[in-house]
């Protein structure tokens, strides 16, 4: 059982074999994925995923990049989805502060917004954090995110700051970086993070995990993920796997 917790199977890079790419996923134990929509289109399309897919959930948010572009109808939107039986969280949201489409101000207020409405409709947050960590974290705290928790999605971030996280109610979820050579970060959050908080994700089709590092990414890769963990850990793979299943089934109150 293998949880991917992040996924774009809703992005144009899959539109001609993703049937092939879900079964390949299956045939290599994932037994759940999370789609993430952050915009009209992808969301629409984690929507639609997620209602043919028995197995497929989704996450419906607007991304930091573009909050520039989010409107009024666009938030009524999303709140309207998160009584949608197959929409387990909020997100992604955050702040990406190395795009400048958008102003850092209008993507903090975006950001509480979303944070706000989680609250209201009662189901945790995905946070994307791009050179932003200081003001993410202080987000977090003035909005009291930690009623609602949710996922620090692929995090990147020291050790310190991952129990930052974990203590305002927050997964730290590790993809594809912490298979890469160099990657010391998250091979020390690997390390001295418990298992109990941890999630598992692809974030497809990007950041690909070695040996496929530089092709397109997809769910069934989430295998090479556990497995650095669990060589990291020094535990089994199963554990690893299960573990993070676990956790994500808890936090999104998936039953099965």
């Amino acid at each position: 059982m293998l949880f991917d917790t992040h996924a774009h199977l809703n992005a144009v890079q899959y539109e001609e074999d993703l049937e092939q790419v879900i079964e390949r996923a299956r045939a290599e134990g994932v037994s759940h994925i999370v789609v993430v929509g952050f915009d009209r289109p992808t969301i629409d399309r984690a929507i639609e995923l997620a209602e043919r897919y028995p197995f497929i959930y989704a996450a419906v948010g607007w991304h930091p990049v573009d909050a520039i572009d989010m409107t009024d109808d666009d938030l009524e939107m999303i709140e309207q989805l998160a009584a949608h039986p197959k929409v387990v969280a909020l997100g992604e949201m955050g702040l990406d502060y190395h795009w400048d489409k958008s102003p850092k101000d209008v993507q903090q207020d975006v950001f509480r917004r979303q944070i706000a409405l989680a609250k209201k409709v009662k189901l945790p947050i995905i946070i994307h954090n791009r050179e932003a960590t200081a003001d993410i974290l202080k987000i977090l705290q003035e909005e009291n995110a930690a009623e609602v928790g949710g996922i620090m999605h692929c995090f990147s971030g020291s050790v310190e700051v991952a129990k930052q996280c974990i203590d305002m109610n927050f997964f730290i979820s590790l993809g594809g970086p912490v298979t890469f050579k160099n990657a010391k970060k998250p091979k020390e959050v690997a390390k001295e993070i418990p298992l109990r908080h941890l999630l598992i994700e692809t974030d497809c089709p990007y950041l690909t995990p070695h040996p496929f590092r530089g092709k397109r990414n997809e769910p069934s890769y989430v295998k090479y993920v556990a497995e650095a963990i669990a060589e990291i850990k020094n535990v089994s793979f199963a554990e690893v796997a299960e573990t993070t299943a676990e956790n994500a089934k808890k936090l999104f109150a998936i039953d099965r």
